[in-house]
């Protein structure tokens, strides 16, 4: 008797446990189930300041009305963005248009894929001893950012000022410093300043002009449209765009961010904010 009373006492004792184990590990599932859609409702984009951070920012309460909560890391470079992206401590970064993201794919062995265009930024040259392009003499230095994929960019600049001529066959948009076939000015086109530090070439005065990206530009507060020498036109093949990785691309949350980047009051965003034509909605 004694022994089927313990034996009793300690099933019981056992059932206990194994139930309170089983509702903790139930109460374990459910919060992490309940954290996991939390989290999948939660867009964490890279972007760069402006516009692109202002531009995600409008678009918060776009997202929040579809139960979406947007956070956004500023970074300003060009190779950070993608390589958080790629590590996945982020969906998505906006920053970069198409020939850049294949540029860097190739050479850092990524795969992230576009989702979509939001806006078009103008690349601008800027100079503080010229009027215009015709005007650069001889032998003028122009400095230009080191990222690769946008020297084709820089060279468009020239070659529809008929101030150089590009080797027969050479696409423009890939094109490279050495396509570059007849330059009777010898314009020399210097890449080896970093993007971001432009700027500070421009306002020290050095070279006789400066090609500048315009989200630096318009966080210097100029203005490509006014303080320019040369823009680019809406012909533009650099539209900025969102990037993910490849598995993510379907995703609910991220076809739900660029429905909101590309939406009318997105565009009506851009338009009466960047009013002097610094950057253009995406067509």
């Amino acid at each position: 008797m004694k022994f089927n009373k313990l034996f009793k006492a300690t099933t019981f004792g056992l059932l206990a446990t194994a139930l309170v184990a089983c509702g903790n590990n139930t109460a374990k599932s459910e919060s992490t189930t309940e954290a996991a859609k939390a989290e999948d409702k939660t867009i964490k984009v890279v972007a760069s300041p402006a516009p692109h951070a202002e531009i995600l920012e409008a678009a918060k309460p776009i997202l929040e009305k579809e139960g979406y909560k947007l956070e956004i890391n500023i970074v300003n470079d060009y190779v950070t963005p993608n390589n958080i992206v790629y590590g996945g401590d982020a969906d998505a970064n906006y920053f970069q248009h198409t020939p850049y993201l294949d540029k860097f794919n190739k050479e850092h062995n990524q795969d992230l894929v576009s989702v979509g265009n939001v806006h078009i930024e103008p690349m601008a040259i800027y100079s503080k001893k010229y009027k215009s392009l015709k005007e650069l003499p001889d032998n003028a230095v122009v400095y230009a950012s080191t990222n690769p994929a946008e020297v084709g960019r820089f060279l468009s600049f020239f070659t529809k000022a008929g101030l150089i001529k590009l080797k027969d066959g050479v696409n423009p948009v890939t094109a490279g410093l050495s396509d570059i076939a007849e330059n009777p000015k010898n314009i020399q086109i210097k890449t080896e300043i970093a993007p971001e530090l432009l700027v500070s070439t421009y306002e020290n005065n050095e070279g006789d002009a400066v090609i500048i990206n315009s989200n630096f530009a318009i966080d210097a507060k100029l203005s490509p449209v006014k303080d320019s020498i040369a823009l680019e036109d809406e012909s533009s093949p650099y539209a900025n765009l969102v990037a993910v990785k490849p598995a993510d691309k379907d995703k609910a949350k991220i076809q739900a961010l660029i429905k909101a980047l590309q939406s009318d009051e997105i565009r009506k965003f851009i338009n009466e904010k960047y009013t002097d034509g610094s950057v253009i909605p995406a067509k």
